[in-house]
């Protein structure tokens, strides 16, 4: 009798335990709401991924799609397993809906159970996909559109090997706000390889061109690239002391593409700068 005893208790523990966990699951460890969405009333956080650099396939329309590269957050709500109703798809997109459209986004396309909105937040361009199923689960995906920093920089080695091969070099690394002519920090990393070039060879002159995609009027383009060549110019003058009399800033804007403008990854590898052997 006293090993049934320990048997009913056991098992009334477990029922017991087992109707905790229904009354309130608890969000995935480390996650939390993602700053411009709150959560449906009664749902938990299933799972959260934040990468800062991956691309997603947003819908568009019936059977197609357009691939989006930059910072992409992925978020999945379950709604509590005690709850009596739960919403519909419908209503959970209509939500969504609403939230981007009060922030100014617009829809740019469905199919499938999803829905694909962009909007303009803190002058970035950001991409939000939202999906619901009939069991009242949901989600969306998040991209902050933007080009892959570039943390590898090819060395001085590489670009003298190019230019004695080509009579130019390629240059990655250099960075400047949209529309700036501004050289930012994290460009130093490559202004140092370019300078290790120099140095390394006195006699080398070389213009220094700068390239745009094909995004804006030409005119502004030529302008912006001109100047950007001129700043990494100015930089390794004032940085690392290259005599001025050595380099010369030209700017082609989008005159010389490596390779198609029609897609994100080949805009962002058409905008670079090139050291030409004068």
């Amino acid at each position: 009798m006293k090993n049934v005893a320990r048997i009913v208790i056991a098992l009334v523990c477990m029922l017991v335990g087992a109707a905790a966990a229904l009354a309130q699951q608890k969000d995935e460890v480390g996650c939390k709401d993602h700053p411009m969405f709150t959560r449906m009333p009664g749902y938990w956080i299933y799972k959260c991924v934040d990468k800062q650099f991956d691309a997603h396939a947003f819908v568009t329309g019936t059977g197609k799609t357009e691939t989006v590269e930059g910072r992409k957050a992925t978020w999945t709500y379950y709604p509590q397993a005690k709850a009596t109703e739960k919403p519909s798809e419908l209503q959970i997109k209509r939500n969504f809906e609403a939230a981007i459209q009060k922030a100014g986004g617009k829809i740019v396309g469905a199919d499938k159970g999803r829905e694909t909105f962009t909007l303009i937040a803190d002058g970035k361009e950001i991409w939000v996909e939202v999906w619901a199923e009939f069991t009242g689960k949901y989600g969306f995906t998040i991209v902050e559109k933007k080009a892959m920093a570039q943390d590898i920089v090819a060395t001085a080695e590489v670009f003298s090997k190019d230019i004695r091969s080509t009579g130019h070099a390629a240059i990655y690394g250099i960075y400047f706000d949209s529309g700036k002519s501004v050289v930012k920090p994290e460009s130093d990393a490559a202004l140092t390889e370019i300078a290790k070039l120099l140095i390394g060879d006195p006699g080398l002159k070389i213009n220094v061109v700068g390239h745009t995609d094909n995004v804006g009027q030409m005119d502004y383009n030529m302008k912006l690239s001109q100047a950007r060549a001129e700043a990494v110019a100015q930089a390794l003058v004032a940085r690392h002391s290259i005599a001025a009399a050595r380099l010369k800033g030209y700017g082609v804007s989008s005159l010389a593409p490596v390779t198609s403008n029609d897609t994100e990854e080949g805009r962002a590898r058409n905008r670079r700068v090139e050291l030409v052997k004068q």
